[in-house]
């Protein structure tokens, strides 16, 4: 008959099985968090791939703005860090 005897104290583990004895100090805990990616927002139109700046005009300081005209974002010289310090409007 197989006879098992298991003690505890002060974090040590004693088993004893049939005669034989096994002890285990200080236990170890371990902490396993596990994390998934939150939602990534809505995705864009179909076939979109990102935003188009024409910026074949572009200078020192352009700044990105939509040209309803020709229905695209621009940077060029006419909006610039400067129009907007010298007498631009927001």
């Amino acid at each position: 008959m197989t006879t098992v005897n298991v003690t505890t104290t002060n974090n040590t583990v004693s088993v004893t099985e049939d005669g034989s004895s096994t002890v285990v100090q200080n236990p170890v805990t371990t902490t396993v968090t596990a994390t998934t990616a939150g939602p990534q927002g809505p995705q864009g139109p179909a076939g979109a791939s990102g935003l188009q700046v024409d910026t074949t005009a572009k200078v020192d300081k352009s700044i990105v703005y939509y040209d309803g005209a020709s229905s695209q974002f621009k940077a060029d010289a006419i909006i610039t860090q400067t129009t907007l310090t010298d007498g631009g409007n927001f």
